[in-house]
């Protein structure tokens, strides 16, 4: 027996020093600190801004073909020959070895005056572009958010849990030493020195998977924030609520807000840009060139000319128009695909206006139906602690059994690490629907 007693207590010693230890090398992580390391350091999050500078890149005056277009040409050509010349009054002329060069070099600029509108739609739809890229990275920023909470408050509920297991641990302990002491004078049998170390042993190999099950979820959270996952720390676990009267708001301005909407929004203004620049292929094309160029050739003598070398330097400028009269059809199919891609992007907002209204009328139903559940659960902890409170008060004077004691025990263990669940659960359901209307980024945590 004594030996049995003495493996508990070194095994809780153990669990308690680990613990002891662990929390003084621990620091404070504040939701908004966790946020603001999402923010900087979290993979996903760092790809769609990196998304963005590329789109915003496309919607740059510099790619959207209303600046010129200026380069250089420059050529030489080398021509070595033999010429036999015959002359009407039966003289040859022969030339062996013949030289011509000719050399030049341009400096030569091309822009288009007009192109039926087509760049200037296209331009419009670049900016949209990128308006539709900064939908997208809100997204995965509010996607990411739920993943960084779901899991902090799993740390959260953990973190609870161990203080739970910690107390009934202690409780547990004080247990059997009551135990022994009754056993010693002889105010009960052996078995209930047996049952009390049985549940310390029980209580202490919960406590250890708990705190296991902690210390991988503190991983987890670690991969969110992509920072070492050596790094160690304590998480808030104060809870508060949304007031119902500044949820409703909310809710009413959900088809306004909600960033699948907005998405859709944005690519049926590119669908439309698509068919104006379509269309813009029916209309002229005007042009204008312009160059500065040199030119040098030297040409051999020959049977009528002495040999010479010509240069000329000078500006040239032109305007041109080209008109498409009828291109095979290409461009009239090109705008009616680019119609019924309009057409499918109205049908899509239609489906997700409807998918986002059934999703906000269950993300509204589920949080409402996780605060019912998490109000009932504290009044389950409350009428527990009395029922507890009062079988150890009985348990003491001997009234009830230690099996009777250990079932009121297990009884407010559950209801405790229940209303932890129901409490995050909660919490995380009313994130949920904070991003169903749209308003997860613009509230404070």
């Amino acid at each position: 027996m004594k030996s049995i007693n003495l493996k508990v207590v070194i095994l809780s010693c153990l669990i308690f020093a680990s613990s002891f230890m662990s929390y003084g090398q621990e620091s404070f992580l504040s939701r908004a600190e966790a946020i603001a390391l999402t923010l900087e350091n979290n993979y996903g999050i760092a790809v769609a801004d990196n998304n963005i500078l590329i789109s915003e890149n496309n919607a740059d005056i510099l790619n959207s073909g209303y600046l010129p277009t200026v380069f250089g040409n420059a050529g030489l050509n080398y021509t070595l020959e033999d010429q036999r010349t015959d002359r009407d009054d039966g003289q040859s002329f022969v030339l062996e070895g013949a030289k011509s060069e000719s050399y030049n070099a341009s400096i030569n600029l091309e822009y288009t005056l007009f192109d039926g509108l087509g760049r200037l739609y296209n331009f419009k739809r670049l900016k949209e572009s990128y308006n539709l890229s900064k939908l997208e990275a809100r997204e995965t920023i509010e996607n990411t958010m739920l993943q960084l909470f779901s899991v902090y408050f799993e740390v959260a509920r953990l973190t609870e849990n161990v203080e739970i297991l910690e107390q009934t641990l202690a409780i547990s302990r004080n247990r059997v030493k009551r135990a022994d002491y009754q056993f010693d004078y002889g105010q009960n049998t052996k078995l209930e020195v047996l049952n009390a170390e049985v549940d310390v042993t029980n209580d202490s190999i919960n406590l250890m998977n708990t705190r296991q099950q902690l210390l991988n979820t503190k991983r987890d959270l670690n991969v969110v924030l992509a920072r070492d996952l050596k790094v160690s720390f304590n998480v808030d676990t104060l809870v508060t609520f949304i007031p119902k009267m500044e949820l409703d708001p909310f809710l009413e301005m959900a088809k306004q807000n909600n960033v699948r909407i907005l998405q859709s929004e944005s690519n049926i203004a590119i669908s439309q840009y698509d068919i104006s620049v379509s269309k813009a292929q029916f209309l002229p094309t005007v042009g204008l060139t312009g160059s500065y160029g040199w030119n040098e050739s030297i040409s051999p003598a020959s049977a009528f000319f002495t040999g010479s070398t010509r240069q000329n330097t000078g500006f040239q400028g032109g305007l041109n128009l080209r008109w498409n009269l009828f291109d095979g059809g290409s461009t009239l199919t090109q705008v009616r695909n680019a119609k019924i891609v309009k057409d499918n992007q109205l049908l899509l907002k239609e489906q997700i206006e409807l998918e986002v209204q059934r999703d906000v009328a269950n993300a509204l139903g589920n949080y409402e139906n996780l605060i019912a559940i998490y109000e009932i659960q504290e009044q389950n902890v409350i009428t527990n602690k009395n029922n507890f409170e009062r079988s150890r008060e009985r348990f003491n004077l001997g009234q009830i059994t230690s099996i009777e004691f250990r079932q009121a025990q297990i009884n407010l263990i559950n209801a405790e690490t229940n209303k932890n669940l129901a409490k995050y659960e909660a919490k995380l359901a009313e994130l949920q629907l904070l991003q169903q209307v749209g308003q997860l980024l613009n509230i404070e945590f």
